[in-house]
């Protein structure tokens, strides 16, 4: 999404977070990088890093990639917590669906690469959507 965020010209602050602490401070899997590298996007000194309640203050729009993570978001936010600004990720391509981005973690590349190009077309689709709005 920065990346493409940076192509079309949009001034917008893009950041990524978990809600546990499985790989915080690690770099983004090895696929993950090498699919990225194959369309000329670096995230190689990406570091994960955790979701915290003042996300909600900071960012416009939260997107939860699994039912799990919504939910954990909402917990983590807690008080903070602005349901108006938290949306699954794959809402943008299929609204109202609430459907999960498949965890390629414990397969193959391929998987992989699957899940890039589903995120990619949603990404496409967070542009047209709001690239001519105020906010994210």
């Amino acid at each position: 999404m920065r990346h493409k965020a940076a192509v079309h010209g949009l001034d917008w602050t893009v950041a990524s977070a978990g809600t546990n602490s499985y790989h915080t401070g690690e770099a983004p899997h090895r696929y993950s990088q090498k699919i990225c590298a194959v369309h000329g996007i670096d995230i190689s000194d990406l570091r994960a890093t955790r979701f915290t309640p003042g996300d909600f203050s900071q960012y416009d729009r939260i997107y939860a990639f699994a039912d799990d993570v919504y939910r954990d978001i909402l917990r983590i936010g807690g008080k903070s917590s602005d349901r108006s600004k938290l949306d699954y990720f794959l809402n943008e391509l299929n609204p109202g669906c609430n459907e999960s981005v498949p965890d390629p973690y414990f397969g193959n590349e391929d998987g992989y690469r699957i899940v890039y190009e589903l995120i990619d077309r949603t990404c496409d689709q967070i542009i047209e959507n709001y690239k001519n709005k105020l906010y994210v």
